[in-house]
């Protein structure tokens, strides 16, 4: 029967089976291999039963590493089959080479390298001599006593950092090519149990402390944009996203040439009001803030009720913002224009009266409030063909 069929009559997973097909055992968090390797999956650690399980692992590669995939600039075990079955039908090392898209010297290395004692070559054997010296097991540099871990461990005692041990080691014994090591093996022998020999100066070796290696921030991480913490998209009432209520806004900037000059642009969220904020000089985090104040103090307090933005360094300022207008800002994540859908719509409208490229410091206050009328005068279609004006006059007789 299939391997997948045995193990569900035993009752494991068929990944359990599988490991056992291969002579790997269980024992708590860890994976014991028949090459002796112990795996600790709970600190990533592989140490070895014995120095002998060691050597044996090396003469011996186990199953898992002979099938292990590797970079495609090496020999796989189907070609080696390949360069067998061609070199039995007699071709040339250069008509192999041509045959698999390999240089010939590479056919030719692989023919005088991986032969058998009796100077034949099988594909199988030849592939166990590769993975065999592809291991490189040799000592780490640091595992072994000597002058060069003295060196180490002495720096270490003395609150020096890895780099700066490696460092001055050259400066130290300049002459001497054994007195070499990078910090990283420093690091390797602090933290992995396998490389050994630091193991015990783990508490005192690092000024941080750890014992292990902290992950570096991941690159979809991205660190606080503002000082004041913000209040994410996914925090906004469930009233702000049916549109249900008015009074809650979404916010942005457009900009004029050279990114030198902008005009704010706000969208109330249930009727498609539309206000234009000015900033004749520039559109830092203080101007923008002061002229949102400003635009937002004309509006009756049942209208001020939250304002979404994106994360921008001009609401750098949001708290005070805020305080002053006493409406939360909620910033979108990154990247995602859609969740102010409204305002990006609104956005490419003004286009078609401030173009991109245009000195927007040419508008004054004027300008921008005739084109607010003009917007807030047109028919909606999702307004059952009614204009933003209409629908905002409608709501402020009702309250």
């Amino acid at each position: 029967m299939s391997l997948r069929d045995a193990a569900n009559q035993v009752g494991v997973h068929a990944e359990t089976g599988r490991e056992w097909d291969h002579g790997i055992r269980k024992c708590g968090n860890k994976r014991i291999y028949p090459d002796g390797r112990v795996v600790d999956y709970n600190s990533g650690m592989t140490t070895y039963t014995t120095e002998a399980g060691r050597r044996q692992s090396t003469a011996n590669p186990s199953i898992l590493a002979l099938d292990k995939l590797i970079d495609p600039r090496f020999l796989s075990m189907t070609e080696r089959e390949e360069i067998y079955a061609l070199t039995i039908a007699g071709h040339s090392i250069r008509q192999i080479a041509i045959k698999l898209h390999r240089s010939p010297s590479t056919i030719s290395r692989e023919l005088r390298r991986n032969r058998t004692a009796q100077d034949d070559y099988y594909p199988y054997a030849a592939h166990r001599q590769a993975v065999t010296r592809r291991a490189r097991s040799k000592t780490a540099k640091l595992a072994c006593p000597g002058p060069l871990r003295d060196y180490v461990t002495y720096g270490l005692s003395l609150r020096w950092s890895p780099g700066q041990i490696c460092s001055r080691m050259r400066t130290d014994h300049p002459e001497d090519l054994e007195m070499r090591v990078t910090h990283e093996t420093v690091y390797q022998a602090i933290y992995l149990q396998a490389r050994g020999g630091l193991k015990r100066e783990v508490a005192q070796a690092l000024r941080s402390g750890r014992a292990r290696r902290k992950p570096q921030k991941k690159v979809d991480e991205r660190r606080p944009r503002f000082r004041d913490p913000m209040i994410n998209f996914s925090e906004r009432p469930a009233e702000v996203e049916d549109r249900a209520v008015p009074g809650h806004w979404e916010g942005d900037l457009i900009m004029g040439a050279g990114n030198q000059t902008a005009i704010g642009t706000l969208v109330e969220r249930a009727t498609r009001f539309v206000m234009l904020v000015h900033l004749p000089e520039d559109h830092t985090a203080e101007t923008v803030r002061d002229g949102l104040i400003k635009t937002m103090a004309s509006l009756p307090e049942a209208l001020r009720g939250s304002l979404t933005w994106d994360q921008g360094i001009e609401m750098a300022l949001h708290k005070s913002f805020s305080e002053a207008t006493d409406m939360d800002v909620y910033f979108c994540d990154p990247h995602s224009p859609w969740q102010r859908g409204s305002n990006e719509n609104t956005n490419g409208l003004l286009r078609q009266f401030f173009p991109k490229g245009a000195d927007l410091s040419m508008y004054g206050p004027e300008d921008l409030e005739q084109v607010a009328v003009m917007l807030n005068g047109r028919p909606r279609k999702t307004l059952d063909w009614k204009t933003p004006a209409e629908r905002m006059h409608e709501l402020l007789s009702e309250a």
